[in-house]
């Protein structure tokens, strides 16, 4: 099947299940930073679902089983289905009656058998402190926020400028930083592209750009096109959530020269995470996602399994990157077996493909619908 005979709903479908497959393929592995351990522990090439070692993060759980960030996933992917829309109100009502209910603010607890920074962080303002929603965000800088507004941006692909509001919006929820919400917008941007039918190769950045300089995305642009100095005079007023440049939407193209240009190599491909950094951070994060899923341009496994065989935080790279792969091959390039191990894999898939109807019907729909 070549990429014109992808729908768009094959598209969306397959960015969706494949951040939850990417989610659950990472559970059993998570957070090796020694890689002869996790070859100890797992063999040398990791292919499918695994049990978590009950010493280990996810302890207890089983194979196929979600982290909390695929639960999370769950409960925005939910709203968006029911609501027809991002609601957010609606998505924070879930956060406080279906997840904070189950946290107590340390690491190894709550549903998933970890809880991140970022969770922990939003949980103690909202809970211990009874601050409203809007007012309980942190300081992480992790890819936490994009393990779940992945979804915002498969819903608004057809709507890019409806697309970076909410994802915005939903980040800042949690996460504040303002280089952080700039990759996350970055990184949805990016999906929602691949879920319109655009290929990720290094023109990507260039089509982004342009909708900065049509003013469709909210980064600053620092020149206009063809200028290598700003612009003389004082810069224009920047609007609430504009970005300080799009330095993040330029990350991409530079990362997919670098995958298919034969004079840089890196073999096998699962070191991509010892190249870009194995830790949380989303400036390690995003770059070794947009790698993997360049370099294995309609190979699914192949991505998926390179970012999880990476070791490291591999679970958040795998997510990102099953997302990215997922989007460019359609959920029929995703293994039968993925989707059958995972788990409430009928009601996600049965999720995904009504989310792929909202966004193939929302192309002529008013902002915020």
């Amino acid at each position: 099947m070549t990429h014109a005979d992808i729908t768009l709903e094959q598209r969306a479908q397959g960015a969706l299940m494949g951040a939850y497959i990417g989610d659950a393929l990472a559970l059993g592995p998570h957070w090796y930073y020694d890689l002869d351990a996790l070859r100890r522990d797992y063999g040398a090439w990791i292919t499918d679902y695994t049990d978590p070692r009950p010493d280990r993060y996810h302890g207890g759980l089983k194979a196929g089983q979600s982290s909390q960030a695929g639960i999370i996933l769950d409960l925005l992917t939910q709203s968006l289905t029911e609501r027809g829309r991002y609601d957010e109100a609606d998505f924070c009502r879930r956060m406080d009656q279906d997840l904070f209910p189950q946290l107590d603010g340390t690491p190894m607890n709550g549903p998933g058998g970890y809880t991140s920074q970022s969770i922990r962080e939003t949980w103690r303002l909202r809970v211990r402190e009874h601050r409203p929603w809007g007012q309980v965000s942190g300081l992480a800088d992790t890819t936490e926020a994009a393990e779940r507004i992945l979804a915002l941006a498969i819903r608004y692909a057809l709507q890019p400028a409806e697309l970076a509001r909410q994802v915005s919006a939903n980040t800042l929820l949690t996460q504040h930083d303002t280089t952080v919400m700039a990759m996350t917008v970055a990184y949805g941007c990016v999906l929602g592209s691949l879920v319109r039918g655009e290929p990720l190769d290094a023109q990507t950045s260039d089509r982004l750009m342009a909708m900065v300089h049509e003013g469709s995305l909210p980064f600053h642009a620092v020149t206009s096109t063809g200028e290598q100095t700003p612009p003389p005079g004082p810069e224009a007023p920047r609007q609430a959530g504009q970005f300080p440049s799009p330095d993040a939407l330029l990350t991409t193209s530079g990362i997919l020269r670098a995958a298919t240009d034969p004079d840089i190599r890196i073999e096998p491909a699962w070191k991509a995470s010892l190249v870009y950094g194995m830790p949380c951070a989303v400036y390690h994060q995003f770059p070794a996602a947009y790698y993997l899923a360049g370099r294995f341009q309609g190979d699914f496994e192949s991505a998926v399994l390179h970012a999880v065989n990476g070791g490291g935080q591999n679970q958040a790279r795998a997510i990102l990157t099953g997302a990215l792969a997922g989007a460019i091959g359609g959920i029929q390039a995703i293994p039968d077996r993925f989707l059958k191990g995972l788990e409430h894999g009928d009601q996600r898939l049965a999720w995904a493909q009504q989310l792929a109807r909202q966004t193939a019907g929302s192309v002529n729909a008013p902002a915020g619908n």
